[in-house]
């Protein structure tokens, strides 16, 4: 339990470090625990084929919690990011791993010695020279998929063989769906027992999965290799009257706030009941008995009644954004995600032709909007922005017929993936589904013929978060020391006009000539010069870090508490977007295409960016960013940058930055039950506190239901920690 860094974290992870932990107490002196983003892909019509953020990545918390356990026991822990979805690649990288010539694995090993200052270690590593090549690495892989088919094959025959016994008999089945894990009986607890005491029969949904195509595309973004599996058995069992699902969920699974949303709609469409069964470490399962039986007769009944299956399974058609509807004037809503930098994005968008409105604050009422309407294991960043939505679709300030909004769609493998979906099926069941929801992504999601992401736009976008970033760094560093009480925001809403119209006219000695006249601006100011203040950092989730409204204006209760709030760039998340495409390519399955058009990007931004630092560079009061790739390279000392989902190594890369520049005093943030962050933030904290004694992180969980004092009181924790460190 004590190299649980995160007590949230789904019980099939908090199981791994007891694993662990019995294969060295029983002489297992080599660990080989690959990190796996993407499965290989099993649907070719699925849009993407990501692993679960904590499956993917859980070996870096085990790593970082369990390093010094390792060191003391002469145990070699291996955990290479691996390129599983693609054989070619896979064979040259892992011939590469067993020869001791990919460098990022050794580079990882010499790291975490270093941050941890274990000493000397005597430990030989010797997976990494025991003389394979690429003929024994092919044949090894050749089997291992072989052995894999083999036994697929054996689930299919044992489903197929469950069935016949199951009509022979005339009795129903249950399709017990879960992730492979939910078959150790340490983690169902022995729910198929309880089933089959019911006289039911339990099949698992990989038996049956492969009977059926999902007509495309289906609501959400079915973007886990697990879950299209689960979404499949359901279209299944909507064609046969005799068979049902039961679903297991692990308590803290934010994934299957999108899963059992979308189960449940399948079976629905196809007159069928969805049971889902919440299982934890708890081994009381006397709940779990009632909702079996109560599902037993509730089908008994419905025989009786002559309830028939549907038999539905057609594609999900979305309402798209047409030409006519941006000529027609439609009203297109924005949510807001920074404040201070979406204030510039809304005229943007008005002078490219489009009626946008940025929707203001978030609002408890609104809060409570999306609680109603989306699922609430949704992450808290999902409630607050949908929530936020539906809130203004339903004021009747705005003509629904006339309507369209306007969300970010990264693609990755976070949830925050299926922001577009949840809402759509909010809007269903609001009647409201005439609103059109526009994606605005860079990865080929979705097209709408009435919005189109040009060039110039793009540049427009980057002017203004690089004009965002840099009124963030001023205004948080001088208003903390203002001598006249307003004087920062001030200058900063003196700017505004001349900002929108450089981001529209794109005139770069303009931008250069701004940028330096911000900085002198604020350089100006009049400040308390002798008074000194703890600096906190600010990290995390990329909602919660950067509105106030999300993290319950955070950066004002530093200020009150007396310090002051230093917070991260927001253009370093996209950057971080580009460089992961390079490193793909370089040392996991990534494309060529792929890494020159993130490279481009880089260097895109870049071409403005260095302005936003040259002008720093120029002042008294502000340092320049760090160049994205500095960033990866800290992240690097602790974490590997095959992190992606989520803010993935960017948060921790953020973190080390802080603490070598000084501001030791960190507030990491993360919704709770938020994947990514079990791994790169609270996941990472023992190992920085190894590597700096006087940091001081705290970890805060933002939710619906988390109580605001009990955050208050943390941060006044940790502020006092920062005022003590401040005196020695």
């Amino acid at each position: 339990m004590d190299t649980i860094s995160s007590d949230t974290a789904c019980y099939p992870a908090k199981v791994v470090h007891g694993h662990i932990k019995w294969l060295v107490e029983n002489g297992v002196k080599r660990i080989f625990y690959p990190s796996i983003n993407y499965e290989a892909i099993e649907d070719k019509s699925a849009p993407n084929h990501y692993n679960c953020p904590v499956v993917a990545t859980y070996p870096e918390v085990i790593d970082k919690n369990m390093a010094d356990y390792f060191f003391d026991n002469d145990v070699e822990f291996y955990h290479p990011f691996v390129p599983y979805d693609n054989d070619d690649r896979f064979i040259m990288e892992m011939t590469k791993f067993f020869s001791g010539s990919r460098q990022v694995d050794i580079a990882s090993t010499e790291n975490i010695i270093d941050s941890y200052h274990l000493g000397e270690d005597k430990r030989k590593y010797t997976l990494y020279g025991i003389g394979t090549d690429i003929l024994e690495i092919y044949h090894a892989l050749d089997a291992g998929r072989n052995a894999q088919s083999v036994y697929k094959k054996k689930v299919a025959e044992a489903g197929d063989a469950a069935l016949k016994y199951m009509r022979e008999h005339g009795k129903k089945g249950i399709i017990l769906s879960g992730r492979p894990y939910h078959i150790d009986p340490e983690i169902n607890h022995g729910i198929d027992e309880l089933i089959t005491q019911q006289d039911m029969v339990v099949l698992s949904e990989d038996s049956v999965s492969w009977k059926v195509r999902a007509a495309r595309p289906i609501r959400i973004l079915d973007q886990w290799v697990y879950h299209s599996r689960l979404y499949k058995a359901a279209i299944y069992a909507g064609k046969h009257d005799d068979v049902e699902v039961i679903q297991l969920n692990s308590f803290g699974c934010g994934l299957d706030a999108v899963t059992t949303d979308e189960v449940d709609e399948l079976l629905e469409q196809n007159n069928k009941l969805y049971t889902v069964l919440k299982i934890d470490e708890g081994a009381n399962l006397g709940a779990a008995k009632i909702r079996i039986r109560s599902l037993k007769a509730a089908l008994e009944e419905r025989k009786k009644l002559g309830e028939k299956s549907g038999r539905i399974n057609v594609p999900y058609v979305r309402r798209k954004f047409t030409k006519r509807m941006k000529v027609d004037g439609y009203t297109l809503l924005v949510p807001q995600m920074s404040p201070l930098h979406f204030q510039y994005f809304e005229p943007i968008f008005n002078k490219m032709g489009y009626n946008a409105v940025l929707l203001p604050a978030v609002t408890k009422e609104s809060e409570e909007e999306g609680l109603r309407y989306v699922n609430n294991d949704a992450c808290y960043p999902t409630i607050v922005t949908l929530g936020q939505i539906i809130y203004a679709l339903k004021s009747g300030e705005y003509d629904l017929n006339k309507t369209a909004v306007f969300m970010s769609q990264t693609g990755g493998g976070c949830r925050a993936s299926n922001y577009v979906a949840l809402l759509r099926k909010a809007l269903k069941d609001m009647d409201m589904e005439q609103v059109p929801v526009i994606s605005f992504n860079m990865v080929g999601l979705e097209k709408n013929p009435g919005f189109k992401l040009t060039l110039r736009l793009m540049k427009q976008l980057v002017f203004a978060a690089l004009y965002g970033d840099m009124i963030m760094k001023c205004l948080y560093r001088i208003r903390p020391y203002e001598i006249e009480k307003g004087s920062a925001e001030a200058v900063m809403k003196s700017w505004f006009d001349k900002i929108v119209d450089n981001c529209v006219n794109l005139n770069r000695n303009q931008f250069i000539e701004n940028l330096n006249a911000i900085v002198k601006d604020f350089d100006s100011i009049p400040i308390h010069e002798d008074v000194v203040k703890p600096k906190v950092g600010i990290v995390g989730e990329i909602l919660v870090k950067y509105h106030p409204n999300a993290n319950n204006n955070l950066v004002q209760i530093i200020e009150e508490e007396g310090g002051e709030a230093v917070v991260p760039s927001f253009v370093d998340f996209f950057e971080y977007t580009f460089l992961n495409k390079i490193y793909n390519y370089s040392n996991l399955s990534g494309t060529y295409k792929d890494m020159l058009t993130n490279k481009a990007a880089i260097a895109f931004v870049e071409k403005y960016r260095k302005h936003v630092r040259e002008a720093c560079a120029k002042s008294k009061r502000f340092a320049p960013d760090h160049h994205i790739e500095k960033t990866a390279a800290n992240a690097e000392r602790f974490i590997s940058v095959g992190n992606q989902c989520g803010e993935g190594w960017l948060l921790t890369g953020e973190m080390v930055n802080l603490i070598d520049e000084g501001v030791k005093n960190i507030l990491c943030l993360q919704p709770f039950a938020c994947l990514p962050n079990h791994v790169a933030g609270k996941g990472m904290l023992k190992a920085l506190r190894q590597y700096d004694e006087k940091a001081n992180i705290v970890a805060i969980d933002y939710d619906p239901g988390a109580s605001s004092v009990n955050q208050l009181n943390r941060i006044k924790l940790m502020m006092s920690t920062a005022f003590k460190n401040l005196e020695e």
